[in-house]
């Protein structure tokens, strides 16, 4: 394989990412009529009638820079 073949390639893995994402979605929506996913700050189940329902409000998103390293507290 050539570099601008090697290119092409690479530059298709974002659309194949989404389309594999979507593909599980609706797998998952199939087999067992329902998915947990973030919808903005929430945490949402949504069934495959297209029924939506808050599970919870999530926290805020921690910025981070590259290479920052985060530690968890212990508890909760």
């Amino acid at each position: 394989m050539d570099e601008a073949a090697l290119q092409s390639a690479e530059a298709r893995i974002p659309e194949l990412a989404q389309h594999a994402v979507q593909l599980a979605r609706q797998q998952a929506l199939q087999t067992s009529g329902r998915v947990i996913e973030v919808c903005g700050d929430q945490l949402v189940e949504m069934s495959a009638s297209g029924e939506r329902r808050v599970l919870r409000d999530l926290p805020p998103r921690i910025a981070v820079q590259r290479g920052q390293i985060l530690t968890r507290r212990n508890g909760r």
